[in-house]
């Protein structure tokens, strides 16, 4: 008998464990590539034709913002999904749809309470398709990591 309870109170807890804390996962696994790549070096283009692909493939894209301050990327969402999107920079960042209806944030934070390199981390829910991130007003290199919402990669 007290072995059953014993047991019970183990799967009651890993349960809890494995339902808790995917924010915590997500930003971990974030953060990590923001900080070690692989890095991808992208040049974000001035108009969404023609933006440049990136993609939730566990890389970090390097963009290169335009000289006139803002530049855009595509991203192609392969299912409906919650996505992360991570910035190691406070730069603005807008999504649109394929037929520019802009994207409202479920929530946009300029920190992570696990990781001082993430300036940015905005969570938007997107259907199927594909979409434009815009950048900026902003200069130089902006670093870009796209999460599924409590993914976990145990492909490391």
């Amino acid at each position: 008998m007290m072995m059953k309870k014993l047991l019970s109170a183990c799967l009651l807890s890993s349960a809890l464990l494995v339902g808790c804390g995917h924010t915590e996962d997500a930003d971990s696994e974030g953060c990590e590539h923001l900080r070690n790549g692989p890095g991808v070096a992208v040049t974000a283009s001035a108009t969404a034709s023609g933006a440049p692909a990136v993609s939730n493939d566990h890389k970090r894209y390097d963009i290169t913002l335009p000289s006139g301050g803002t530049g855009s990327v595509s991203f192609a969402s392969g299912e409906a999904a919650d996505y992360v999107f991570y910035l190691n920079t406070e730069v603005p960042l807008r999504i649109a749809s394929a037929s520019g209806q802009a994207v409202t944030f479920e929530s946009s934070a300029t920190s992570s309470a696990s990781c001082t390199t993430i300036q940015g981390r905005h969570v938007a829910p997107l259907e199927v398709g594909t979409y434009t991130l815009t950048f900026g007003p902003g200069s130089g290199t902006v670093s870009l990591v796209i999460e599924e919402s409590g993914h976990e990669d145990h492909a490391h």
